[in-house]
């Protein structure tokens, strides 16, 4: 069953439409409707295209939180082989928001790390809505410090909308994982990769995304904090999220313009849960591109690169 966002309503009131006439077909093979449900799916096809040409700031996070866009398990799934999961951070226990192993992109082993938020109630509950505990950061490091003795190339998909903040995660030091993570990032001595698929939120992304490259699907979202968060904060107010989502600047088009991301990934028209394989396909192409150009690099240069890149980050969007 499809899942309409708000701003989809009239999209599914005529997508709905073709579909009875359809149905309807279906269970009298003497009715022909198949001129007219072609007629709606036409019409359809334009209203599609006139909402997806322009979202604002807010319905781009809607898209980027639909329950249906791919998340990390099915890019696992779909692009890695020989993938071979890793659990625990040696020090509490597993944290099921992060998961992570050993892979093959093709026929270049990788490691690979990222947030899983979960398909349905059951999973989503398991995997913590992608919100990682300490121990998921910490599993994190430890995967990126195996990558780096062993030289592997580590590719990391964020999708979290932040790291959990309960009483207990706070207590097992939540902020200290999160830093340790993101110097990891930034010391280890191998090719670094992120794409931000959905969501990248605070200091949560940010442990996994301190990249030597950094991608974002077309209509994913990378803040410091969520829209309604900052509306809590500054105007009193989660109604307020419109407003924040504006000026947070956290699309992939204004992000890319301030140099905080490397490339854009463009998303099938009405957003990657129109067409999950295409989508699957463009992130496989963009890591393994990201890699190549990273391939001749030694580990001085890595790291140099990387920090060049963080201290530098702003810059071109305030010189323009």
């Amino acid at each position: 069953m499809t899942h309409y966002l708000d701003f989809e309503k009239p999209l599914a009131e005529i997508e709905g439409k073709a579909e009875e006439l359809r149905a309807i077909a279906r269970a009298n093979s003497e009715t022909d409707v198949e001129e007219e449900a072609r007629a709606l799916d036409a019409k359809a096809a334009v209203l599609l295209r006139d909402l997806y040409k322009s979202l604002t700031p807010w319905r781009k996070c809607q898209v980027a939180r639909h329950p249906d866009r791919p998340h990390c398990r099915d890019y696992i799934e779909a692009l890695f082989t020989e993938y071979t999961p890793l659990a625990g951070d040696r020090a509490f226990g597993e944290d099921e928001a992060v998961m992570g192993g050993l892979a093959r992109l093709g026929d270049r082993p990788v490691m690979v790390i990222g947030h899983e938020k979960g398909h349905d109630t059951k999973s989503r509950l398991t995997h913590n809505f992608g919100m990682a505990r300490p121990e998921g950061y910490r599993k994190a490091v430890r995967l990126m410090e195996m990558a780096d003795r062993f030289g592997l190339p580590v590719v990391t998909l964020v999708d979290t909308p932040g790291a959990y903040p309960g009483k207990g995660a706070e207590e097992r030091g939540q902020a200290e994982a999160i830093a340790r993570a993101t110097q990891t990032c930034l010391s280890i001595g191998v090719p670094l990769v992120s794409v931000i698929i959905g969501e990248g939120g605070s200091g949560g992304a940010v442990a996994f995304a301190s990249a030597n490259r950094v991608a974002m699907l077309e209509h994913s979202v990378y803040s410091v904090i969520s829209p309604e968060g900052c509306a809590s904060i500054l105007w009193k107010d989660a109604e307020k999220m419109r407003e924040a989502a504006e000026a947070l600047r956290l699309t992939a088009q204004d992000l890319n313009r301030l140099g905080v991301i490397d490339r854009i990934i463009d998303e099938p028209l009405g957003g990657a849960h129109r067409d999950r394989d295409a989508t699957i396909a463009a992130v496989g192409k963009a890591i393994s591109a990201m890699l190549s150009d990273l391939s001749a690099k030694d580990r001085a240069a890595l790291i140099r690169d990387r920090r060049e890149k963080f201290l530098g980050m702003g810059a071109r969007g305030l010189a323009a």
